[in-house]
């Protein structure tokens, strides 16, 4: 079996905007999805807005620069991710294509495993 992680884009202004019983139908969406993934989701979170985030860069003289904000700015913005475990990427995109992403969409990437140094 082969990991995937699942990341999730939205558009934070509109999820920002929802009213307390949209925000709960869209938790659960995701509870229905995590019930549809089932031993596949191998867990997962929502991340806080992009506000929050903290970029860390090397410039040229490969000196840290600290910087508020997003690596990029987006009128998607990751939003949160699940890590599953499927036979083969047709499966799990099969799997992610159920994610629920109404103002956005998912990214499915396969995790590169590296053997150990």
């Amino acid at each position: 079996m082969s990991q995937y992680l699942v990341l999730i884009y939205g558009d934070e202004a509109t999820y920002a905007a929802y009213s307390p019983a949209e925000f709960e139908d869209m938790i659960a969406a995701h509870r229905t999805f995590q019930q549809i993934a089932g031993a596949a989701n191998l867990g997962g979170h929502a991340l806080q807005p992009t506000a929050t985030a903290t970029t860390i860069r090397h410039d040229t003289d490969g000196e840290v620069v600290i910087t508020d904000g997003p690596f990029a700015e987006a009128k998607e913005a990751l939003g949160g991710y699940y890590l599953l475990e499927a036979p083969d990427l047709d499966a799990a995109i099969a799997i992610a294509a159920q994610v629920p992403a109404p103002t956005g969409g998912v990214e499915v990437r396969p995790i590169q495993v590296f053997a150990q140094l």
